[in-house]
Order: structure tokens, then C-alpha cells, then sequence
């Protein structure tokens, strides 16, 4: 099934953290939300990363960068209350929104998101 990559599974990838071969694994086919994608570049910037091509590369191996919709945004929203005890941004809620949206399964490196009961399969990738 086609997973939604959270930015810190893409991340983790682009460091080659632990993780960062269940990420490629699972690239081709792989749907990131335009708001965890400003998260990616925002943070490489950051890193004073050379951004250029980045996000070609990526759609390159397959990946889709999905708009955020309207619809999407009130299903974050709403998550809000049932994640905020565990820390989550509205980054993370984004991309809860848009795996509800499609009935996909996430990959994250964030270890706060495996206590969340939302119905959704979450795969820690390290």
C-alpha cells in the first residue's frame, strides 16, 4: 500500500540516519503533504543544505507531494485534541490528515506518534 512519509522519516532518509533504508524502500509511490515538505526544506536550509533539485529528485523515485486541502485541514484540527498530550505539530497533524484522507499507512521517525490510537497504521522506522 501506498505510505504517507512524514518529515521526519524524509529527513532521516536525506541524513542517512538509522531508518533511512525503510524510507527508501518505500519511496516509489510515496505521498508527502506540501506542509511536511516545507518542513524538509525548512530544515535543510537550516542545515545550510543545498536545496536545488531536492524536491525533483524525490518525484524522480516516485515520491508525490499532495496540496494541503481544506478538507485536510479540519480533519487536523480536529486531531488536535486527541494528539496534543502527545506533542503533536500541526506538521505531524497534517500528515495524520492526509493518511485518514487516503486510508495509507505512515512511516516517522517520531516515537511520540506509536501511543496514538487513530486507527491508522503507523510504522516507527527505527
Amino acid at each position: 500500500m501506498t505510505p504517507v512519509l512524514d518529515a521526519s522519516s524524509l529527513l532521516a532518509f536525506l541524513h542517512d540516519e538509522p531508518g533511512a533504508e525503510r524510507v527508501w524502500s518505500a519511496l516509489p509511490g510515496a505521498m508527502v503533504s506540501a506542509v511536511n515538505w516545507s518542513e524538509v526544506v525548512q530544515k535543510s536550509l537550516q542545515r545550510q543544505a543545498d536545496i536545488a533539485g531536492m524536491r525533483e529528485d524525490f518525484e524522480q523515485t516516485g515520491v508525490s507531494f499532495m496540496p494541503f486541502t481544506a478538507q485536510q485541514a479540519e480533519i487536523a484540527a480536529l486531531l488536535w485534541d486527541k494528539t496534543r498530550l502527545n506533542g503533536l505539530s500541526l506538521g505531524d497533524r497534517a500528515c495524520l490528515a492526509l493518511a485518514m484522507e487516503r486510508h495509507a499507512p505512515i512511516l516517522t521517525a517520531d516515537r511520540a506518534w506509536a501511543g496514538l490510537s487513530l486507527g491508522l497504521e503507523i510504522e516507527l522506522i527505527r
